[in-house]
């Protein structure tokens, strides 16, 4: 379908593939506003190319006076609730062609072809979510009034645990892993994403592509304080009377170890120089070379520490230059485009917010609030069951060959 029909798509297949909405001015005065219908809503920073704030624009606007040939429209105009307007004395002439064209990867079809952005692929996929905002207003519809199980509730009520639902099923629910492609700096630390809650996985990309996970280590940590001492071991404190912080020596000497000598990663001329003894700690620091490695060790792809102290990953001195590719989770509320649902989990938000107003409530019957409790529950499980989008042909593939025999 083309075009929007009255159901829940809103835009057409140009607006949403392309990014582009066009339009004829037929009025032979000319025409000063037009109206855009993009799910997303457009930004304007400035319409002067040599403005510092032209960069925060999230689109472009052309003119075409045949319908082929488009200029960037650079001159004033205004935005306003999606409609942009023209100065009274500079309306758009008659037949003329006006486009707005959303920045994309690709940069667009129009003009230079210079929209470049993520406008466009940032709005791909959405009609399988709903906003924070619509799923507060459907519960207000659907919930609160009179004959209903809430006769009364305040907005802010609603959106406190609609927000606190988000959070919770943004940790084990929802699909909230973001992830970031990283190199690894001789400092051997990157810092801590801003909307970072916990890790998912850690990995280093090699030359194919392929992820090979770096797993966190128990062999060192990191201080969250680093006090200096005096002859007496004593912390020596500022003229403001708290300690004084040094640098982490224990940090300074994992930097610097060679990781092939924990991981039991070595050539022939370490193991001539050591490797047979039995183990680290006996003065030649090579780990079980003796009486056998201990697994959880034995890792060619490095490891990593997180160091709370500074707000970093720190990472093993073989991963210095590499790839990584660093997954985690969020709650969902960092960022306004976070602040949307799956479909697939909408019931369960909805059940979530009802169980937790209704306990909250003084003088509520105990039965009911076990059974709002209880479809909480239910509704959570059926939610995880569809996001976990298991396919019975994925596990097939998986299964082939585990009937083989391995011989020995």
């Amino acid at each position: 379908m083309a075009f929007p029909n009255g159901g829940l798509i809103t835009e057409t297949n140009r607006q949403y593939y392309a990014g582009s909405q066009g339009f004829q001015v037929e009025d032979p005065l000319g025409q000063l506003s037009f109206t855009f219908t993009f799910d997303t809503d457009l930004v304007l920073g400035s319409y002067n190319p040599t403005d510092t704030n032209y960069a925060l624009n999230n689109f472009k606007l052309y003119q075409s006076s045949d319908g082929i040939l488009f200029t960037e429209v650079i001159t004033e105009y205004g935005l306003n609730n999606n409609i942009i307007s023209f100065p009274q004395l500079s309306p758009i002439p008659y037949g003329d062609v006006i486009v707005c064209q959303l920045k994309m990867i690709d940069g667009g079809a129009y003009g230079d072809r210079d929209a470049f952005g993520m406008t466009v692929e940032e709005n791909y996929g959405s009609y399988a979510y709903i906003t924070l905002n619509d799923i507060i207003n459907n519960f207000i519809v659907a919930y609160v009034g009179n004959g209903k199980l809430i006769s009364d509730v305040k907005r802010t009520d609603v959106m406190f645990h609609a927000k606190r639902g988000l959070q919770e099923f943004s940790y084990d629910t929802l699909k909230s892993i973001k992830s970031q492609e990283l190199t690894i700096p001789p400092s051997l630390s990157l810092a801590i994403p801003q909307d970072y809650v916990n890790y998912v996985r850690m990995s280093w990309i090699d030359a194919q592509g392929v992820k090979h996970i770096i797993h966190p280590t128990t062999l060192t940590s990191n201080p969250t304080q680093t006090p200096t001492q005096d002859n007496l071991g004593v912390p020596i404190q500022s003229n403001f009377d708290d300690n004084i912080e040094g640098t982490s020596i224990t940090d300074e000497r994992w930097r610097s170890q060679n990781n092939g000598i924990i991981a039991n990663n070595l050539n022939f001329v370490q193991a001539l120089n050591g490797g047979y003894y039995c183990g680290y700690g006996n003065g030649y620091g090579y780990y079980g070379q003796r009486y056998g490695l201990d697994p959880q060790y034995a890792n060619v792809n490095g490891s990593f520490t997180i160091n709370e102290r500074e707000g970093k990953f720190s990472f093993s001195s073989d991963l210095v230059g590499s790839l990584i590719i660093l997954e985690y989770i969020s709650d969902g509320l960092a960022y306004e485009l976070d602040t949307k649902v799956p479909k697939m989990a909408e019931e369960a938000m909805y059940a979530h917010i009802l169980h937790s107003i209704i306990s909250t409530r003084s003088n509520q019957p105990e039965y009911l609030v076990q059974r709002l409790k209880k479809e909480s529950f239910a509704k959570l499980r059926n939610a995880k069951i569809r996001l976990s989008n298991i396919k019975i042909e994925e596990i097939t593939q998986v299964m082939r060959g585990k009937s083989k025999w391995i011989k020995h």
